[in-house]
């Protein structure tokens, strides 16, 4: 192991939370640029506006066609305004759905990419049914007849990072986090004191090796330097090609049971004399 390695290993939960944070951080425009040989983006719900807080379209990895979807918090302060800073909208995960029934008929895998601190809570969020978008994308997904894998690359904050979460394998980088809460709204709730996040992170369990330990996530791929994420970009793309190509081969039937069976295992224990 080496001491960058070592580092990582005793790095606090709270260090992670700051590491997926981190201004500079690649979103997923840069995801999308790194893995993939083309995107055509598209735009639009159908039904009320383009929300740019989500960003989805078609691509290809390698040769393989797929459908790629991401929460994109913005780079640059003009861009994250009209980005909303990766708070999406209920016609952004309507966007998402769209695009993700498309896939579904022509049988196309997709790739989501989470960063999102949460869902918008803003009033015309709730009006145009933001809880009833989230609910519907987690239920359609649950049943959606082709492959689906999701990655964290940075924050995953509540029903906002599910709604793009409820795949056959969810992947994560080591720096990213995935919660019901953030650990200042955690503090805030159980102690009153929001400048306890760092006890409420701990808490929370919500980095990486957590997860995996908890079965929650099933790869954790290292990050290495910060400022050089080419590695991460060629490990994510070969692994998604692999996983895809593998996962095309399966009767329907099959993909859906594996992971219905996925959800069905988190959390399960036994009690022992």
């Amino acid at each position: 192991m080496t001491e960058s390695q070592a580092a990582a290993e005793k790095a606090e939960p709270y260090d992670r939370v700051q590491a997926a944070r981190a201004k500079g951080r690649p979103t997923s425009q840069n995801f999308i640029e790194q893995i993939t040989e083309e995107f055509l983006e598209l735009h639009g719900d159908r039904r009320y506006a383009d929300d740019g807080a989500i960003i989805g379209g078609i691509a290809r990895i390698y040769d393989l066609p797929v459908t790629v979807i991401g929460i994109e918090k913005g780079r640059g302060l003009q861009e994250s305004i009209r980005r909303n800073f990766g708070a999406a909208h209920p016609e952004g995960y309507r966007k998402a759905l769209r695009l993700m029934k498309q896939a579904e008929k022509f049988h196309r895998p997709v790739l989501c990419l989470v960063d999102t601190s949460g869902a918008y809570c803003g009033i015309g969020a709730e009006e145009r049914g933001q809880g009833q978008a989230i609910a519907e994308n987690i239920m359609e997904m649950m049943t959606l007849k082709t492959p689906i894998i999701s990655l964290l690359i940075g924050e995953g904050g509540s029903g906002g990072a599910l709604a793009l979460a409820v795949a056959d394998q969810v992947w994560m980088l080591e720096n990213a986090i995935y919660s019901v809460i953030s650990p200042e709204g955690c503090a805030s709730i159980l102690w009153k004191d929001a400048k306890k996040m760092q006890e409420a992170a701990r808490y929370l369990k919500l980095t990486a090796r957590d997860l995996l330990a908890l079965g929650v996530v099933e790869q954790v791929i290292a990050e290495g330097s910060p400022k050089d994420f080419s590695s991460v970009y060629n490990t994510v793309k070969a692994m998604l090609y692999q996983q895809f190509t593998q996962a095309l081969k399966k009767p329907t039937e099959m993909l859906l049971a594996e992971r219905y069976q996925r959800f069905r295992r988190i959390g399960s224990f036994r009690e022992t004399d």
